[in-house]
């Protein structure tokens, strides 16, 4: 395995993880760890080059510094990535990119994502002990999603009561992109809430489960992002809110669990621009890491923490939204000052 240092001036440390023999290439994406050691889920996609892997991780890593934050964790944000194909991956790989995790010695903390389950974690802790989302163990978080599927439900309703003036989502339509692990509880949430459902994937067959189980109307891929409803929620890979889609978008509102959705960061104003107004992803989707710390930081009572740090997660985006108003701008571009502004202070 060749563990290699990359240039990147907005992070604090990027490696690049090759093993020729066993198919591996990866990227392992320190942001910051200004608030404590960087923590960040290991997704496995099948990227159509290492520019693209090194750029969702940077991406991702900076995602991840925010949404830590914001949530008001003392963990810095970090991310990995591997090329490749998850449904093909292997023991090998998993083990040998453990390897490059605990290089780090505890300064990243990986956990399950895209691609990745608990087993998956299980398996890495042979080489490294700075894993979570484990199944099993004294402090094992387990899957994230019903956590963040439940933190983007409550930030849903909290959006909903900014725009319509009410959080009742009886009768209202919610639009939903990528039904995964997240996407499909975030739909049981919101059946049970009485909301009605656009549902989108690339997998036509979940997309036939899902509207079977909560008399959801299907839409293509493409479809999903013109969709007339209330809400939409993007649950799959980010940066598909730019310039042409937010022209495009028939909604009132944006509230979805995909990590870094905007393309740009004009695209806030964008959005803005249209009266849409849209929930920064990373205080919306925050509950799944929320999840993941409760296990970094060996949290007695994990329920208790989970049920604080969601309810805080529901006044911080209150206040952004309320702020947003008030300057007649981007919620975006105030949840983006307010992080700065935090992470200024503590690397004063």
């Amino acid at each position: 395995m060749q563990i290699t240092p990359v240039q990147a001036p907005s992070h604090e440390t990027v490696l690049r993880v090759h093993d020729a023999e066993i198919g591996l290439t990866g990227f392992i994406a320190l942001h910051s760890t200004h608030l404590g050691p960087a923590a960040g889920g290991l997704r496995m996609r099948p990227y159509a080059s290492e520019d693209a892997a090194l750029t969702d991780a940077l991406r991702l890593s900076r995602g991840m510094t925010y949404k830590n934050a914001a949530a008001g964790l003392p963990l810095g944000g970090g991310k990995a990535v591997i090329m490749g194909d998850a449904s093909k991956k292997t023991p090998e790989q998993l083990v040998t990119f453990a390897r490059a995790v605990q290089s780090l010695e505890g300064r990243y903390w990986t956990a399950e994502d895209m691609g990745m389950s608990p087993s998956d974690m299980e398996l890495m802790t042979q080489e490294t002990k700075f894993v979570a989302g484990l199944p099993n163990g004294a402090h094992a978080s387990g899957d994230p999603s019903p956590i963040t599927a439940r933190g983007i439900f409550n930030s849903i309703k909290t959006t909903a009561r900014h725009r319509f003036g009410s959080d009742d989502l009886n009768g209202r339509t919610v639009s939903v992109q990528g039904l995964g692990h997240v996407g499909g509880y975030l739909c049981q949430y919101l059946n049970e809430a009485g909301a009605k459902l656009i549902v989108a994937d690339i997998d036509t067959d979940r997309v036939q489960e899902i509207c079977a189980l909560y008399d959801a109307e299907a839409a293509t891929a493409e479809d999903i992002l013109t969709a007339k409803a209330d809400i939409f929620a993007p649950c799959a890979i980010g940066a598909i809110l730019n310039e042409a889609s937010i022209a495009n978008l028939n909604v009132e509102a944006v509230c979805g669990g995909a990590n870094n959705q905007l393309a740009t960061q004009e695209d806030g104003g964008r959005l803005h621009a249209r009266g849409i107004l849209y929930a920064p992803d990373f205080v919306a989707n925050a509950g799944g890491i929320i999840n993941v710390a409760t296990e970094i930081l060996e949290v007695a009572d994990r329920a208790a923490y989970v049920d604080e740090k969601l309810a805080t997660l529901d006044v911080t985006l209150d206040a952004i939204l309320t702020r947003a108003k008030q300057m007649d701008c981007s919620p975006d571009a105030v949840a983006t000052s307010i992080v700065d502004e935090m992470l200024a202070a503590k690397a004063a």
